[in-house]
């Protein structure tokens, strides 16, 4: 069994407030904390497969306020200090600044490892080499991020263009490309010179600091005023301060697209971004009519391939193909499971109608 690493610090991001898993999710109950690929809240599982990587006082949560107590009912073996506020949600550039600016502060050496907190991953080994492969790489200076082979032509990720190879099976990374077409897609798929972007990046703090300096003055700025307060009396006021002068702005436009110390390592670790009620058949077992069923009063009869989550009460579905069909207890939702990204529509609809309690 391979040693934990005590200079790697995981930082999980879990700022998301999804609403593609309505009615299981709420803005008070987000994607990250439902039980989508086991029986354990994704949350959990990042955690978990992070263990073997470095020891667990070394990991910490970036989340907002209102988050944070489901953060820390949900991981109890996390110390409470590491469950990291923003003030507000500014994407992931200001998150991960906030994030390094803690390492820095206790270790301007060591590595972070930052993931999403709603993602599943099938192969922990793989994906633990993977990433001990990028922190190898992040040590000689390099911002890494994880890219996983595509399986198929998908339109709802980015993708990384490969560029020239490094030691341990890296790459430089030559592009990072937006959400492509259908045909652009295929042509990726085909040319076998493309990764999905798994939103994962290894990097050291000091590093990325520098990183920030260069390519983002205005965030660097709003950074430093913190870092000179962590730890003091007016840590909170000055992050409350500081916090909203930074461009609300992904750490892929901000930094990654810029940088030109840039890897990226390929990972086959049976990863999913779990983005839809539609994904689940890939993280979850289906039974053999292809039906993916959870909640014990849920019955399904003569149908297939149909998505089917159950709750307190009974729920049945019978003679239907290819559909979702979700018991909330206070809400229900059926649709096409190829129409599962339509699911922002309802939450958009539960808008207008200002039904805000089902939000």
């Amino acid at each position: 069994m391979s040693m934990s690493l005590p200079d790697v610090y995981p930082v999980i991001m879990a700022g998301g407030s999804g609403t593609r898993f309505w009615p299981l999710s709420r803005s008070s109950r987000p994607k990250q904390f439902l039980a989508l690929s086991t029986e354990r809240p994704l949350i959990v599982e990042t955690l978990a497969r992070l263990e073997g990587l470095a020891p667990v006082k070394n990991a910490s949560v970036v989340c907002g306020a209102k988050h944070a107590p489901l953060v820390r009912a949900a991981l109890k073996a996390l110390p409470r200090r590491n469950v990291i506020v923003e003030p507000e949600a500014r994407n992931t550039a200001p998150a991960i600044a906030l994030a390094t600016a803690h390492v820095a502060h206790v270790d301007p050496e060591g590595v972070l490892v930052v993931v999403p907190s709603d993602q599943h991953v099938a192969d922990v080994r793989a994906f633990e080499a993977s990433l001990r492969v990028a922190v190898r790489m992040a040590k000689e200076g390099f911002i890494v991020t994880l890219g996983i082979p595509p399986t198929r032509p998908e339109t709802g990720y980015g993708y990384i263009q490969l560029g020239w190879p490094l030691s341990g099976g890296a790459r430089r990374v030559a592009a990072f490309k937006e959400k492509p077409d259908r045909a652009t897609a295929e042509g990726y798929v085909s040319s076998k010179q493309y990764l999905w972007n798994a939103g994962i990046f290894v990097f050291k703090a000091s590093v990325m600091l520098e990183a920030f300096a260069k390519h983002m003055p205005e965030l660097s700025g709003a950074l430093a005023e913190v870092r000179k307060a962590l730890g003091t009396k007016k840590e909170k006021a000055t992050l409350a301060r500081e916090f909203p002068k930074m461009p609300a702005i992904s750490i892929d436009y901000g930094i990654a697209e810029k940088a030109d110390n840039i890897a990226v390592v390929p990972s086959s670790c049976g990863w999913s971004d779990v983005g839809s009620f539609n994904a689940l058949p890939e993280v979850r077992a289906a039974d053999a009519a292809g039906n993916v069923v959870s909640g014990k009063e849920a019955i399904v009869i003569d149908s297939t391939g149909c998505v089917v989550l159950g709750g307190e009460r009974p729920l049945a579905v019978v003679g239907m193909k290819d559909v979702v069909v979700v018991d909330a207890g206070d809400a229900v939702l059926v649709l096409p499971k190829d129409k599962s990204q339509d699911v922002r529509k309802v939450v958009e609809a539960l808008k207008a109608r200002k039904l805000t309690r089902y939000l």
